[in-house]
């Protein structure tokens, strides 16, 4: 996978200066549906990835968020798919408070087996997958390893999860876990890179947490790092299902308070 994860790197660091550009001038936000923002910055860097992708890996699908459903109708029949978020974290962009992303993972028969995460406010990276250990790329290039921490006790861990969709539900359900520290963070990305490089034990969304192309880049690189990622009942996430919706939630993990979260998330599912 080295070679398709450099390309997806430099794909990547390409759209992130189209969306600096975008950053720095004013802007318009469209609205997709209620609380569900766009702006030119996602569509100018989801033509921009998936025309590379397309030149440099002709014949792979590519399900990518701003692209119209029927350009991908037939992708759970390919052997790879490209899932992609040209910017992942829409509302922090328009907040302009840096935390967002471009997501671009490749699914390889049924698992992520290449991811690249790029934050253009920061200029920096995190990669990772089959065969490439996964790895944080500093605004300078410098490339360092990734590894999950190695916590063991959901009381002694940190835990991340969604800024822009708080609800009485999911705050229920993160105190219900026990751990030692719950943040809010924008950016389902830049929250696997949290788990990814060790400042965070989990990132939990026990309800909807977004789409497959919100998820497929981070699961690579998590697991690449040593970690864990199933939906929030312990199910593998199944990126060639008929719903391209995580309906039923997300945790990722260091692996090690894996299991203790999904038994506190059952716990608090029983009791309402």
């Amino acid at each position: 996978m080295t070679v398709e994860l450099e390309a997806m790197l430099e794909i990547a660091r390409r759209a992130a200066t189209i969306i600096s550009e975008v950053y720095a001038q004013p802007f318009d936000v469209d609205y997709k549906g209620p609380r569900d923002p766009v702006t030119e910055a996602d569509r100018r860097a989801n033509d921009f990835i998936c025309a590379q992708l397309e030149q440099r890996f002709a014949g792979v699908p590519i399900v990518a968020e701003e692209s119209p459903p029927e350009s991908y109708a037939d992708y759970r029949q390919a052997e790879r798919v490209f899932f992609v978020d040209p910017l992942d974290g829409t509302r922090e962009f328009v907040k302009r408070n840096g935390e967002f992303v471009v997501m671009i993972g490749l699914l390889d028969g049924d698992r992520p087996r290449a991811g690249v995460l790029f934050a253009p406010a920061r200029g920096e990276a995190w990669a990772g997958g089959d065969g490439v250990a996964a790895f944080y790329a500093a605004p300078s290039g410098e490339r360092t390893p990734l590894g999950v921490s190695s916590v063991a006790e959901l009381g002694q861990a940190r835990v991340v999860s969604t800024r822009s969709h708080r609800s009485d539900a999911l705050v229920r359900a993160l105190a219900a876990l026990g751990a030692l520290q719950v943040d809010a963070l924008g950016s389902a990305g830049l929250k696997c890179a949290e788990v990814a490089a060790g400042r965070a034990e989990a990132y939990v969304a026990p309800g909807w947490a977004g789409s497959r192309w919100d998820l497929c880049a981070g699961e690579a690189i998590i697991v690449a790092a040593g970690g864990r990622v199933t939906d929030a009942f312990g199910v593998p996430i199944d990126y060639r299902g008929p719903d391209l919706g995580n309906s039923t939630g997300v945790v990722a993990s260091n692996g090690r308070v894996h299991d203790q979260i999904l038994a506190q998330l059952a716990r608090a599912r029983e009791t309402g």
